[in-house]
């Protein structure tokens, strides 16, 4: 790990301490919360830690910048994924405090699950489910064959299956 050097970390303490109130204002244009605002700077600056190296940098705020926003976009994809996720089940009744938690860690173990895949299967899934590209589209987007989509398209409703189908085994458990 990158963070256990100690040139690394004063490197990276220096960027922080130079840059992260411009990055908290420059953030502040994309997000009204400064709750949101504070993670995503901070977690940009977690990153650097765990990058193998720093010392090509040249500009530090278009680093800094082009992470924040890549934070920034995940975040973004990720509550599209829940609208959608929201928009697709059938609820009859308001959520119970205890069905919006159990909800949230649906969230969080598929979002981690599919953290785990390739990033080209990743992608393939993303723009797939949540951006309602077609096959085709999804090729050209990241230059890949159709039948690439086919793969990575299975390859990643797979695992959303065995997640459900685990989902469904660990409540049976606990009821």
């Amino acid at each position: 790990m990158s963070g256990a050097d100690p040139s690394h970390r004063h490197t990276v303490d220096g960027l922080f301490r130079a840059h992260y109130r411009w990055l908290c204002t420059f953030m502040r244009r994309h997000l009204a919360d400064a709750a949101s605002v504070e993670d995503i700077a901070a977690e940009t600056f977690a990153q650097l830690l765990e990058a193998p190296s720093l010392t090509a940098i040249r500009e530090a705020r278009a680093l800094l910048t082009t992470i924040a926003q890549r934070l920034l976009y995940q975040r973004w994809r990720r509550a599209a994924l829940e609208r959608q996720y929201r928009q697709q089940i059938d609820i009859d009744f308001a959520p119970s405090p205890e069905d919006l938690v159990q909800l949230a860690q649906t969230f969080d173990r598929l979002d981690r699950s599919l953290h785990r895949l390739p990033a080209k299967v990743r992608s393939t899934f993303l723009l797939a489910r949540i951006d309602g590209l077609t096959y085709p589209q999804i090729a050209a987007e990241l230059g890949i064959s159709q039948r690439s989509v086919s793969v990575y398209m299975a390859r990643s409703q797979a695992l959303c299956d065995r997640h459900s189908a685990n989902q469904f085994l660990e409540e049976k458990r606990s009821a």
